[in-house]
């Protein structure tokens, strides 16, 4: 539950990922047993998205001491290595989540993290992780002890946030937790007043269907839904489900919301377990003046961009292969998180 003051007390709050920022915060890979021998290829993929958002923006990327070296040489200039024991590389999901006050100033909330649901043993170190970089930016931590990943929403800025019932209900995150109690604590963590219930995510999603693979605000009162071409796809059918649910929703003002299709990746791979391998163009990184965005390879990539250049006019659309990391369980939002433009309060 709660301790002491929370941010929306302090007139803190979430904002939208478009708005400007002071860096990007990434995660090093390193657990084995998620990349086994393919873990070259993960830094080499980490190191070009790196490499991409630091045209637009600082990148610190945390790592654990003994890779600091190879981070340097990886992802060159423009990447600060930042020594901190990690387990591994989801930024989105184990580093803080930021708030600012509209005034200038910046916070830190720090919450609690399985492993989406204990999906890995050894975790400690990331469940860490998100203190340990606020204390490094001598940043005020406002900590609660209900497990959250940021992967698990996206927020507007102006009081509104997205979010799946399969993921932030499930017993494997807060049992102990009622919806409601669910709801009040993003709303006094994250400055939020609406809360959009989508149903499920993509299919076979390891994190239990986190909303960054299937929808994210685009601007105010715009979403992009992923959607797949061939209507016999179990995911075009959670995903008509979900739009459903945005075309009756209504933001913090009361405003219905403007629906974006985005493509599903038109070939669908197989993990060796012949589970699904979940790709997703919606899973992009807002940067200051452009959008790195994930390609697969596929026929649907450019059409994508397309979209994704209507979607946020003015930025530039950086694409950048992301196979690599979505055969770890994830893709270019999972693996970076946004430190808004502001002065650090104590």
């Amino acid at each position: 539950m709660p301790e002491a003051r929370m941010p929306a007390d302090d007139g803190f709050f979430m904002p939208a990922e478009w708005e400007p920022h002071e860096r990007c915060w990434m995660q090093w890979p390193s657990r084995a047993e998620v990349w086994a021998e393919r873990l070259p290829q993960a830094h080499a993929a980490y190191a070009q998205v790196a490499r991409a958002i630091a045209e637009f923006e600082p990148v610190s990327m945390v790592c654990r001491p003994e890779d600091e070296a190879q981070v340097k040489l990886a992802c060159g200039r423009g990447v600060t290595p930042v020594p901190i024991p990690i387990d591994d590389s989801w930024a989105r999901d184990s580093g803080p989540i930021f708030v600012i006050d509209g005034k200038g100033h910046v916070a830190g909330t720090h919450w609690a993290f399985n492993a989406w649901g204990n999906s890995y043993h050894g975790y400690e170190n990331d469940a860490a992780v998100g203190g340990h970089i606020l204390d490094h930016l001598g940043m005020r931590k406002y900590k609660i002890n209900m497990v959250f990943e940021g992967g698990s929403i996206s927020v507007d800025g102006y009081g509104t946030l997205l979010t799946t019932e399969e993921c932030l209900l499930n017993d494997n995150r807060n049992p102990e937790l009622t919806r409601q109690q669910i709801e009040e604590n993003l709303a006094l963590m994250l400055g939020v007043r609406r809360i959009i219930w989508l149903d499920r995510g993509l299919e076979d999603d390891e994190t239990s269907g986190h909303v960054d693979m299937i929808a994210s605000f685009a601007g105010e009162g715009r979403v992009l839904l992923h959607m797949p071409d061939d209507k016999s796809d179990l995911n075009y059918r959670l995903m008509q489900d979900n739009r459903e649910r945005l075309e009756a929703a209504r933001d913090a003002r009361g405003q219905k919301l403007e629906i974006i299709e985005m493509p599903q990746p038109e070939r669908q791979m197989r993990r060796p377990d012949g589970r699904r391998l979940c790709t997703s163009y919606v899973n992009a990184y807002i940067a200051n003046g452009a959008v790195i965005m994930p390609t697969y390879d596929d026929p649907n990539d450019g059409r994508a961009a397309g979209i994704m250049a209507e979607a946020f006019p003015g930025r530039k659309i950086v694409s950048v292969p992301a196979l690599e990391i979505a055969a770890g369980g994830g893709s270019i939002h999972c693996i970076t998180q946004q430190q808004p433009k502001g002065v650090a309060v104590k």
